[in-house]
């Protein structure tokens, strides 16, 4: 496959119109559209909200008639199957372009490669894999759900710089400064569900939603909130808890009856689940496929050393979101992660994507997965 400069050129102005959708767009995937005659851009679109135009069709009510014989990037392949809105592969092939440039195929097997047939049946030159890595990393959960039945699950730490999350009175506010908590909204705002543990609940009695005074200074639509997941074996939620009178699904998991308890709880608003594990736990990987089943592309971890402890053994963790304060707390203060190993060949191997300041912290991000 050769591409232009210009195949690259305008796929990057596509790929910056489907981030706009980042926060809104679940559980549909994030995706934009530029469409481009005789070196004028004459339509560009993104899809902003399931249900909404996707990128493709509001690309095309741009350039109206001036599409024809024109080429269109978009960023993911155009969809092929009637959903809550037509296909975009026929409305393309409808507008007569000329060409169809796209970024990857969809691994949604309502249209993987249907679409792209579509357009090469129809005479239309197509094109896949001009910036494939940069688009595949824009939805990496939906492209996970669709592939193999899982969120794409961050988690997310803050630690010191000698690796403590709180000291051993249990104090842990705040470790990062005001910076670092305002870009955990956005993390919130483009994931799915926050899974948080009960010690977390009883501590803290937090609300874990996006907070409204921080997504309008980085996003013009309002985000799609978050499910609030609580791992919580025996149901000891308090039914008064911030999380249930806030907007949106609760939903707390347990491993076993207690009805009592979870009627209590239903009739403060919150969702019953009950997955039982090994050792009287929650079944983390069965957890994550029911959310997967009902939609989530990203969950975030929010939660203490035990909880995330247990994701990261389980090998469930996706991507580590990491702040780190300049501060030391000392070998008494908790660790990073309840995860004892006691050999060097027992140590987990993490690719790092980024490290940036926020504020007066670090931030890193590392993999333990390649898209």
């Amino acid at each position: 496959m050769s591409f232009s400069a210009d195949d690259v050129r305008y796929m990057s102005e596509a790929l910056q119109l489907a981030r706009r959708g980042r926060f809104t767009t679940q559980p549909n995937p994030r995706v934009g559209c530029v469409i481009v005659k005789d070196g004028v851009v004459v339509g560009t679109g993104y899809h902003a909200r399931a249900g909404g135009p996707h990128a493709e069709v509001a690309a095309l009510k741009q350039a109206g008639y001036r599409a024809f014989g024109a080429t269109a990037y978009v960023t993911l392949e155009p969809c092929a199957h009637h959903g809550r809105t037509p296909p975009c592969a026929n409305e393309l092939v409808i507008a007569g372009l000329k060409r169809v440039v796209m970024a990857t195929l969809d691994a949604n097997p309502l249209v993987a490669g249907k679409g792209k047939k579509i357009l090469d049946d129809a005479g239309i030159e197509t094109l896949a894999g001009v910036l494939e890595e940069e688009a595949r990393t824009l939805n990496a959960g939906f492209l996970r759900r669709m592939n193999g039945g899982l969120p794409w699950t961050r988690l997310k730490l803050a630690m010191s710089l000698d690796g403590r999350t709180g000291m051993a009175s249990g104090e842990s506010k705040w470790i990062t400064g005001p910076d670092a908590r305002r870009d955990v909204q956005q993390w919130r705002a483009m994931s799915s569900a926050i899974i948080t543990g009960i010690g977390t609940m009883l501590a803290d009695d937090p609300s874990l939603t996006v907070r409204p005074t921080e997504w309008e200074n980085w996003t013009s639509g309002e985000p799609v909130q978050p499910w609030r997941v609580i791992l919580d074996a025996g149901f000891r939620t308090p039914p008064t808890a911030n999380v249930l009178k806030q907007p949106g699904r609760t939903i707390i998991v347990g491993t076993h009856s207690q009805l009592d308890r979870q009627t209590a709880l239903s009739d403060a608003g919150a969702e019953i689940w009950v997955l039982s594990g090994t050792n009287g736990r929650v079944d983390l990987k069965a957890l994550l496929q029911r959310l997967a089943k009902e939609g989530a592309n990203e969950v975030l971890v929010e939660a203490g050393a035990t909880v995330a402890g247990s994701f990261a053994r389980a090998g469930l963790v996706d991507e580590y979101v990491i702040y780190q304060a300049p501060v030391l707390m000392g070998s008494s203060a908790r660790p990073l992660l309840d995860w004892p190993m006691q050999f060097m060949r027992e140590q987990r191997k993490l690719v790092i994507t980024d490290v940036r300041m926020v504020g007066s912290d670090i931030r890193l991000l590392a993999r333990t997965k390649t898209l």
